[in-house]
């Protein structure tokens, strides 16, 4: 899944290609991921694109006379940026990855696109990103809140600091994979429970954020679209690498699976060496 990082870098690749490109036609092919129907997608026909954008991890393109392109990519979309397309005949609805595109004066532009069958990319067209519903109700970006801001925010909601880092309204911008790279680089364990931790735990927590998260988005920044998941993927010291050696302290990174997702630990860094429980209600939260 995009996570902050990544959506900040499409942003910063859509604002060096395509800014000041005036939109020859929007082509919706997925009408299920289209959430709005006015203005209509022939609206940004002939609209310049001004800047682009994100709000936590949703990226916003945005158009002359107040219009913005609000996308949520959820675990599976991409942004697919095209110099040029192989047809000019418009998109064909259908069961294939592209879900929007969109086409520029100079041939270029940009597909949205969604892998799997389980279709949850979501766009927005929209005056103003405040009335998309998920944009709404986002929590201060994890990536600017201050140390009171984030330690605020992250006591206000009691539970697991897996869950409470990756809860939107809390904080926006972290998802699975960052959530535990954080955890690893702050050496807490993921269950650990929120209104438990010390304040030298919450900032510890704060700067694993800031630099993490940080470091991620430097990485990111300048790499074409098509690179930056294998860019991501590099960056990683727990996430995703379950049975791999952690590059700190040399324990076998180990994972807590659950129905629809799994989380990635070091024993020795995170939690005193003793492995948690692969079950959702885990005990274990030191």
């Amino acid at each position: 899944m995009p996570e902050l990082p990544e959506v900040e870098a499409l942003a910063g690749y859509l604002r060096e290609r395509a800014v000041g490109r005036r939109v020859e036609r929007v082509e919706v092919a997925a009408i299920s991921a289209l959430k709005t129907y006015d203005p209509p997608p022939s609206a940004v026909a002939g609209r310049t694109v001004t800047g682009a954008g994100r709000h936590g991890k949703f990226l916003d393109v945005r158009f002359d006379e107040g219009l913005h392109l609000v996308v949520h990519l959820a675990r599976a979309g991409w942004l697919h940026y095209r110099e040029a397309f192989p047809s000019a005949a418009p998109l064909r609805p259908g069961k294939g990855p592209i879900a929007l595109r969109v086409r520029l004066d100079d041939g270029s532009g940009f597909d949205l696109t969604e892998a799997g069958t389980q279709k949850k990319l979501a766009a927005y067209l929209v005056t103003d990103p405040a009335l998309v519903p998920g944009v709404g109700k986002l929590g201060p970006d994890a990536l600017e809140a201050d140390l009171a801001t984030f330690a605020a925010r992250l006591r206000s909601r009691r539970g697991q600091v897996k869950g409470v880092l990756t809860d939107q309204s809390v904080l926006a911008g972290i998802g699975n994979a960052y959530s535990d790279e954080i955890l690893h680089a702050a050496k807490l364990s993921p269950f650990a429970i929120t209104d438990r931790l010390t304040d030298d735990q919450f900032a510890t927590l704060h700067a694993a954020t800031r630099a993490v998260l940080g470091d991620a988005v430097r990485r990111s920044m300048g790499q074409r679209a098509a690179e930056l998941k294998g860019e991501k993927r590099s960056g990683l010291k727990v996430h995703a690498r379950k049975g791999l050696p952690c590059p700190v302290c040399g324990d076998l990174v180990r994972e807590v699976s659950f129905a629809d997702s799994s989380l990635q630990y070091c024993p020795t860094c995170q939690t005193g060496g003793k492995p948690l429980a692969d079950r959702r209600l885990s005990r274990l939260v030191r």
